[in-house]
């Protein structure tokens, strides 16, 4: 079955960095585009950034653009967030998911905290 564990939040301070890590298993990872979510206290899941199978084409919510990165190794069957100049708006669970026959998928999601 599809699993996804999210990795390496915690608590930073403003204009810091983090990077998350997402291993997955269950499926064959280098087939699927993957994408990082996030979801902040009483607000809706909000898709962040989304890679290709191959890893070469990104997109990113305007919030984050220029500040994330997302990245994959496939051969590892691992997702990455690389997050800089941190802000405390980006405070949230996030989660990495990926689509398969109509399914979503998420992980359990690791927070991050972003504060002084």
């Amino acid at each position: 079955q599809v699993q996804l564990v999210e990795s390496g939040g915690g608590l930073v301070q403003p204009g810091g960095s983090l990077r998350l890590s997402c291993a997955a298993s269950g499926f064959t990872f280098a087939l699927y585009t993957m994408n990082w979510y996030r979801q902040a206290p009483g607000q809706e899941r909000e898709l962040v950034a989304t890679i290709n199978p191959a890893g070469d084409n990104t997109n990113y919510s305007g919030s984050v653009k220029g500040r994330f990165t997302i990245s994959r190794d496939n051969w590892n069957h691992t997702l990455h967030l690389q997050m800089n100049s941190l802000k405390t708006d980006d405070t949230a669970m996030y989660y990495c998911g990926m689509r398969r026959f109509g399914t979503d998928y998420w992980g359990q999601g690791t927070q991050v905290t972003v504060s002084l």
